[in-house]
């Protein structure tokens, strides 16, 4: 299960610390990949599976250009000795990475945001909203 925020600095190479709990649990090597709102998803290798397969058995009658779409931009990505992950400068533009990253966990996977993008989305929700959204679970 993947929780937390994160926040790092990207290189000018493209490295991005990658969080110790969030590399346990991907294991030895994860996928990322762009997903919407200038968001990149980081999924182990069997949540990547799940998607392939749920795309597979949908009766979607787009799921072959979904398909496409995700699997196209996805890169498997391995941490370096210092807990680094190289994103490509595809991943990183669709993303506005640039200096200030957010690394936010997110059950199954994470979502790596360029920081001001993630601050604005939080922004934008109200106080009434979030508790409209939690009074919806039940809890």
């Amino acid at each position: 299960m993947f929780f937390g925020r994160y926040d790092y600095t990207i290189d000018t190479k493209g490295r991005l610390n990658f969080p110790a709990k969030f590399r346990d649990a991907m294991g030895e090597s994860f996928v990322v990949l762009e997903w919407v709102d200038s968001c990149l998803f980081a999924l182990p290798m069997e949540e990547v599976e799940r998607l392939a397969d749920k795309l597979e058995s949908d009766e979607l009658m787009d799921s072959w250009a979904i398909s496409g779409d995700l699997f196209s931009t996805a890169c498997e990505v391995a941490p370096d000795k210092q807990g680094r992950i190289l994103l490509p400068a595809e991943l990183r533009a669709y993303a506005g990475l640039e200096k200030d990253v957010t690394i936010i966990g997110n059950r199954n996977h994470a979502e790596i945001w360029a920081t001001e993008v993630w601050n604005a989305r939080r922004a934008a929700v109200t106080n009434d909203q979030r508790a409209e959204r939690l009074r919806k679970l039940h809890l």
